[in-house]
């Protein structure tokens, strides 16, 4: 079928164009789309252009199937950015975000969530209630699976958190602490820092509590048991793993810069560890779909935008000037 798309051209132009999606093949299913929550790396599609129709944080309906899947057409889902193979090493442990055999990513490397439809495989496929909002479920994905995948990759590291930094207050630094929030509780110890006062403010509101990035030495009196980078900055990550207490860490989850380390000081002594923290696991969704539907007012709180996708260029430059939580474009299933 042909349907009018956004065509990302790149230096910030989006045009509607037309675009033909095939029927959904063996294992596959064509998902009409609901919702899709824009994500900092959008950038890259917005700046550059993409050859497909970007968007990997997306919600929708099962509209169409191939032969040989199980879940019916009118199932109401969010779609796993990695097309995970499900055989390799990685795979049949669980680990399908360090899949050795990745198939693609939807929305960075084939069809996403932007435009009317997405065929993906019934594997990265998740089903969710029907009672369940597609904006809110689009919560699940980067919120929060990027960010509880990170918490669970830090937990592994120290057993006694009773403090974390979160470098960035962007979504996934948001998602950083209201997950912290539902994971430690309300009186949690959770500092947060941006460049932008309306992030760091709008962190704030769910619990935490703002700090300078460039005070260093408050940070260092602070000590944080865990520091996370969303920012993706050299000098963010330096930062905060100067500020990390003893028996520490520092979880890398924005991709980016570098960072150099003094082993001795930074490492060894202090028998710190720096890991990073790559998506989150597809078996993951299922957990976070129980805390989104115990705690769906807070994780509904992190969405401040939702745009029509007629006005999606407009969605992005708000975007971009940092006075956002998550921005999602919405479509009507309907339409």
């Amino acid at each position: 079928m042909t349907v009018e798309v956004p065509r990302f051209r790149g230096n910030g132009v989006i045009e509607f164009a037309p675009h033909d999606y095939r029927d959904p093949g063996p294992g596959e299913v064509l998902i009409r789309i609901g919702a899709n929550a824009i994500c900092g790396t959008d950038r890259n599609e917005y700046f550059n252009g993409s050859p497909i129709v970007p968007g990997h944080e997306a919600a929708g309906v099962v509209e169409a199937t191939g032969s040989g899947v199980d879940v019916g057409t009118g199932t109401p889902g969010v779609i796993y950015l990695m097309d995970f193979c499900g055989d390799c090493r990685s795979c049949r442990v669980g680990a399908t975000n360090q899949c050795f055999a990745k198939r693609a990513d939807v929305g960075q490397s084939t069809d996403g969530g932007y435009g009317r439809y997405a065929l993906v495989h019934e594997s990265n496929f998740f089903p969710v209630g029907p009672a369940l909002p597609l904006a809110t479920a689009t919560m699940l994905l980067d919120v929060m699976g990027t960010s509880g995948h990170a918490l669970g990759r830090a937990e592994r590291i120290r057993d006694d958190i009773e403090s974390l930094y979160v470098a960035g207050a962007g979504p996934i630094g948001l998602g950083l602490v209201a997950m912290a929030v539902i994971r430690y509780g309300s009186g949690f110890p959770i500092y947060v820092s941006d460049l932008s006062p309306w992030r760091a403010e709008f962190a704030a509101s769910f619990g935490a509590t703002v700090v300078d990035s460039g005070d260093e030495a408050a940070l260092r009196d602070l000590a944080p048991d865990l520091a996370f980078d969303s920012t993706g900055k050299t000098a963010a990550r330096r930062t905060a793993l100067a500020a990390v207490s003893k028996r520490g860490a520092l979880i890398c989850v924005g991709h980016g810069e570098g960072l150099e380390l003094d082993v001795s000081r930074d490492l060894i002594a202090p028998e710190r560890a720096v890991i990073g923290s790559e998506y989150f696991r597809y078996d993951e969704l299922a957990g976070n779909l129980r805390l989104l539907e115990d705690n769906q007012e807070l994780i509904e709180r992190v969405i401040t935008h939702r745009f029509d996708v007629s006005r999606i260029g407009e969605a992005f430059e708000l975007f971009w000037s940092g006075q956002t939580g998550k921005v999602v474009i919405t479509q009507e299933l309907d339409g």
